[in-house]
């Protein structure tokens, strides 16, 4: 087990939450006394992403979160996250936050299963806080936050081994082994079974680094090659393009991590024996997918409309009143008590 996992945990689950809010608060369907206004529900969307994403990235709160350490339960990991979605005006009901954070789970996990290295899930994180700073491109002191969080993550795990990284990757597979919870987009998309179970591909681009298999070189005892055998491998694989940029600008090259409900969500599946041509292709990757909407409006159906509360008085601080008992949880209570300090 690692302990160097709770911070990727963190922050790509967070993002996968900012995504499905981000979209909910978007949508038309909010309800109409609370929709009174374009300019009054753009401005609560902003306000209320700036509020989650400045109380995320809150520096003594990263600072907590980058100590080595191992990974919370389950149940306590819930509870942050519950903590987190109502650090704004905004209020979630029970059975809103337990299909949020199904959504969050088995989106992260299949990113997880995807990564072609295991270095690899450091560019998945890089997506979501690349797209977490699209969010909050007009407060350039949430921005900074977002930013020294990314130098803290290159500092932390730029120098670690692949043998590290792939500690990592494992950590975060054992936490995910018994989620097998069935999602639209992914079934519609072919990539989960019905029993919730996801399908891994043999087509597409290999690891940066290594070759297209299907050749088995012999050398001798002097290190000379000395005969060479091809084989059929059964998939469809290309040669990677080029290594994304880990660094705090560039290139990820890698879409795993990206939004997958936004309306150019790029195409990142590839499923073996399917054939699609270019233009089925470019059709999907600017297409909103239908699925995708139909998640997030089974959402908006079990929330009844995203709740948003206009504050009669003083400022509203964190719902506080969701916090747990049972044993298994006393474990993040490190985390939370900073929580409640901000």
């Amino acid at each position: 087990m690692s302990v160097r996992t709770l911070p990727l945990l963190f922050l790509n689950l967070g993002g996968e939450m900012l995504y499905i809010l981000d979209q909910r608060l978007r949508a038309e369907n909010i309800p109409g006394d609370k929709a009174r206004k374009d300019e009054w529900t753009e401005m609560d969307r902003k306000r209320v992403m700036n509020d989650i994403i400045s109380t995320m990235f809150n520096r003594k709160f990263m600072e907590g979160l980058f100590k080595p350490q191992e990974l919370y339960s389950k149940k306590a990991l819930r509870t942050v996250y519950d903590r987190l979605a109502h650090a704004s005006i905004m209020r979630l009901n029970q059975a809103s936050m337990d299909k949020l954070y199904d959504l969050m789970t088995m989106a992260f996990k299949y990113q997880v299963l995807l990564c072609p290295r295991p270095k690899d899930v450091l560019l998945v994180t890089f997506n979501h806080l690349d797209a977490i700073k699209g969010f909050i491109r007009d407060s350039p002191n949430i921005l900074h936050q977002v930013d020294e969080t990314f130098r803290l993550l290159i500092e932390v795990y730029g120098g670690l081994s692949a043998g590290e990284f792939q500690q990592i990757r494992q950590t975060l597979l054992i936490f995910f082994q018994d989620l097998h919870i069935r999602v639209s987009i992914f079934l519609k998309d072919k990539v989960q079974n019905s029993n919730g179970r996801f399908v891994l591909p043999v087509c597409g681009p290999v690891p940066w680094g290594t070759e297209v298999p299907g050749l088995i070189r012999m050398f001798n005892n002097k290190g000379e090659e000395v005969k060479k055998i091809e084989f059929k491998h059964g998939g469809h694989y290309v040669t990677a393009p080029k290594e994304g940029s880990f660094e705090l600008y560039g290139d990820r090259v890698l879409k795993l991590g990206t939004n997958m409900y936004s309306v150019n969500r790029p195409v990142e599946t590839h499923m073996s024996g399917t054939s699609k041509n270019l233009a089925s292709q470019i059709q999907e990757s600017i297409a909103p997918n239908p699925l995708a909407k139909e998640e997030l409006n089974f959402l908006a159906r079990l929330m009844g409309g995203m709740e948003i509360k206009k504050p009669s008085g003083p400022e509203p601080g964190f719902w506080l009143n969701l916090f747990t008992t049972d044993e298994e949880e006393d474990k993040g209570d490190d985390l939370l008590a900073m929580m409640d300090e901000l």
